[in-house]
């Protein structure tokens, strides 16, 4: 994961679906870069096929994080539209 300046205390992670295996760091950090700071970046990898999930979280500042996700969300990537959300607590 890649941490830039961005007070954590006032970030929001968002939720990236349908993300194409070759999708890379630098694409979605593209992507999201045009709606503000990417304050950091995190995709796990699937534990059985040990290749990048199908998802990632990058995390912006609250006040870019709404219009992030707006633009986002049905973008095509890697030929592949992206489901874009605000995170969802873990539980």
């Amino acid at each position: 994961m890649t941490q830039t300046t961005v007070d954590p205390k006032e970030t929001q992670k968002i939720h990236i679906g349908n993300l194409a295996a070759s999708a890379t760091e630098a694409d979605v950090r593209a992507l999201f870069s045009a709606h503000g700071e990417v304050a950091s970046y995190e995709r796990p990898m699937d534990k059985e096929t040990k290749q990048p999930s199908g998802w990632a979280f990058v995390e912006m500042a609250q006040a870019d994080a709404a219009k992030a996700i707006e633009a986002v969300n049905g973008q095509l990537l890697s030929d592949q539209p992206l489901a874009v959300s605000e995170a969802r607590p873990r539980s």
